[in-house]
């Protein structure tokens, strides 16, 4: 019966996805879901990549948390239009929430939409929002334990952002053995090394974003 249940649940969120995912096609709006453990870092790259794409895109962000708007605020503060979803004990968003809120944005308008789901790496892995790609930010003060434990999240995920690496001098983290776990688990993924705080390694980062958009979804002008 639990089964049974699940496979309802994951059944309508698939239909809302797909809902989504015609709408951003329609607009021709890149959409990548970034998703993480608490304190990885996603809103502080998100920032930097608003800061260093805006006049090249048009953004918007979708923020997921349990409760206030926090991260929005602080996406809002850089000029790019930010809706907050509070989950209110809910450990992801799913396709459902994410459809209510796609009213609050014109599409048309928005050539990057980026989704910050909520701070967990087990459950958002799960649920497709609709989203053309799906990126997982790892810190480097999360240890080299994560990827072989939460392989289901790495697995589900093309990108693997490994961010704080300002950090790597002072606490025993091995670069290495994380590509390797990366390697074994998942060997299309692709693993990049930044620090959102000094900004090294985040041209790489915006390249990628650079690249899916203009491969993906915008004809050439």
């Amino acid at each position: 019966m639990e089964i049974v249940l699940e496979e309802d649940i994951l059944s309508n969120n698939n239909k809302a996805a797909e809902f989504n995912r015609e709408q951003f096609q329609k607009s021709r709006t890149l959409v990548i879901n970034i998703m993480s453990s608490p304190g990885a870092g996603k809103t502080t790259l998100l920032e930097k990549t608003v800061q260093a794409l805006s006049s090249e895109f048009r953004i918007g962000v979708i923020e997921g948390d349990l409760a206030t708007e926090k991260d929005a605020d602080r996406i809002r503060a850089l000029g790019a239009k930010a809706v907050q979803i509070n989950t209110n004990g809910g450990c992801h968003l799913d396709a459902r929430m994410v459809a209510k809120v796609l009213p609050e944005f014109n599409l048309d308008d928005i050539d990057i939409l980026f989704i910050e789901n909520v701070g967990n790496l087990v459950c958002p892995s799960g649920y497709d929002l609709g989203q053309a790609h799906k990126v997982v930010v790892l810190s480097i003060p999360e240890g080299n334990d994560k990827i072989p434990k939460y392989p289901v999240m790495f697995r589900r995920t093309e990108l693997v952002v490994l961010n704080k690496i300002d950090l790597l001098p002072y606490l025993d983290f091995d670069v290495q053995q994380a590509i390797e776990d990366l390697k074994g688990i998942n060997p299309e993924s692709k693993l990049i090394q930044l620090s959102s705080k000094t900004e090294e390694g985040l041209e790489e980062w915006l390249n990628w974003i650079r690249g899916v958009y203009q491969k993906c979804l915008k004809p050439a002008n």
